[in-house]
């Protein structure tokens, strides 16, 4: 089954996985399978009057909706845009008196899309908001309890003179955004900033080793091949970061998809043995021994996320160095817990301007995480640029440009060439290239003039950590 603008892909059932997607044509890694618009999206709460309702770019000066007092927006041109989506919506905050939440607002805006173009196939869509899968029969007590009062906040902000749903569809749309709500980045994608519904995009299914990734460009989800794949092949997207054992991966698939992952990698519990290595030789640690540094730098995690939301930077620091230290003697260069510690401490000494030393541990997470990730993973790309322009910070020049080179390279496949990411790395590339240019001609000349032009210009501040890791593909309510 294909339709209009999806000619390169079919609905096809997948063996002990329901519904799945699959090649009609063969895709080279970087080409776009296919571009999505969201049949509906929201900003996130927290997020509302600092990122355009339309476009979910950030901007430093947006305009207010006049009648709501709620919607923001880029300029006089994302406010038209969105008055289709946003018209009912308006009039129904001011009849309400506040905003309600994010699920209610995005559930109300699916639902008026229905009353306007009715529950069948909408344009460009391979499935219906109908046929969406909604798990809302496996949902815990915990997650029946929220869904009563998601349809309870609902009914009191839905109007009146609206179409009106029955309770049993009401929860059949919560249970869609629950479990198929794609996360949308704003136009760097380095933070997560709202949540949609792209019904062709929830057709593709989850595999730990996938051989497609999906990315958030210009108002459009795009899913992109990161390897060659030939017609009739299944195309499949990861839901989770693989940066976890298996063990692990299929927990967390399970709270939040309801799905036992039976993949190649889970099933052979590949890479496990490198993300759990120990120190080899003659000075092995004991199995106790590993446990301890384990907990360790569990407790250590902890403690960091607390600093980190406190702000206080140097004390993430101090835990840092202190668990790198008893992590160093005990546990391999793979494993997943020295790599979140380097993660951290090389984030963190950069946004102190600590370039040399956040350098170092950035070099070592890479080096891992280049044995770890799919060779073109979206993650190891932007691991990649972040330790590259550490190192240019840090006067490292030719690791530098090396790194920057390393992540366009996967970039260019992951986001394309006309994402503001890979636009921004490419600058990146050109000014190193020229850098390591005149470093080589003369090194001596080129830390003097280096020298003086951190002088006369203010150094760039690094942008401040934050406890969110990169956008996840899908959006799960806490």
């Amino acid at each position: 089954m294909t339709k209009g603008g999806m000619e390169s892909v079919e609905v096809f059932t997948s063996e002990g996985k329901g519904r799945g997607l699959k090649a009609r044509k063969e895709f080279l890694p970087g080409d776009v399978i296919f571009a999505e618009p969201a049949y509906a999206a929201v900003v996130f709460d927290s997020l509302t009057h600092v990122i355009c309702h339309t476009c979910f770019k950030r901007q430093e000066r947006l305009h207010r909706c006049g009648q709501c007092k709620f919607a923001y927006y880029c300029d006089r041109t994302c406010q038209k845009n969105a008055w289709l989506n946003h018209k009912n919506e308006c009039s129904a905050i001011k009849r309400h008196g506040k905003a309600p939440t994010e699920n209610i607002r995005l559930a109300a805006r699916i639902m008026w899309k229905i009353e306007r173009e009715g529950s069948g196939l909408a344009e460009g869509c391979l499935v219906s908001i109908d046929d969406l899968q909604n798990h809302v029969e496996s949902f815990d007590n915990e997650e029946k309890k929220e869904l009563r009062v998601d349809v309870e906040n609902f009914l009191e902000f839905w109007p009146p003179q609206s179409q009106q749903f029955g309770v049993q569809f009401i929860s059949h749309i919560f249970g869609v955004i629950s479990c198929n709500g794609f996360t949308l980045s704003d136009q760097r994608g380095l933070q997560a900033v709202g949540v949609g519904i792209f019904p062709n995009l929830c057709q593709a299914n989850h595999d730990c080793w996938p051989n497609c990734t999906v990315i958030f460009n210009n108002g459009k989800i795009e899913l992109r091949a990161l390897n060659k794949i030939s017609p009739g092949d299944e195309l499949t997207v990861s839901y989770v970061d693989f940066l976890n054992v298996s063990e692990e991966r299929r927990r967390q698939l399970k709270k939040q998809y309801y799905f036992d992952c039976a993949c190649e990698h889970c099933k052979k519990q590949t890479k496990d043995d490198l993300m759990l290595a120990v120190k080899e030789g003659e000075s092995k640690p004991s199995a106790e021994t590993v446990k301890e540094v384990i907990q360790f730098s569990k407790d250590t995690l902890e403690k960091i996320n607390k600093a980190r939301m406190e702000g206080l930077y140097h004390e993430v620091v101090k835990l840092c160095r202190e668990c790198l230290e008893k992590q160093e003697p005990v546990l391999g260069d793979t494993n997943i817990y020295l790599l979140r510690i380097l993660s951290i401490a090389s984030e963190v000494l950069s946004y102190l301007q600590m370039f040399e030393e956040a350098a170092d541990y950035a070099k070592r997470m890479v080096d891992g995480y280049l044995k770890i990730y799919h060779p073109n993973n979206a993650q190891l790309g932007m691991a990649l640029m972040r330790a590259g322009v550490t190192h240019w910070h840090a006067g490292l020049i030719e690791a530098g440009h090396g790194l920057i080179c390393k992540a366009y390279a996967i970039l260019l496949i992951t986001h394309g060439p006309s994402h503001p990411i890979t636009k921004d790395l490419e600058v990146m590339r050109v000014q190193t290239e020229m850098e390591l240019r005149m470093f080589q001609q003369n090194e001596f000349m080129y830390y003097k003039m280096r020298e003086a032009a951190l002088k006369n210009q203010k150094i760039q501040v690094m942008p401040e950590p934050s406890n969110e890791t990169s956008p996840s593909l899908f959006h799960k309510k806490e």
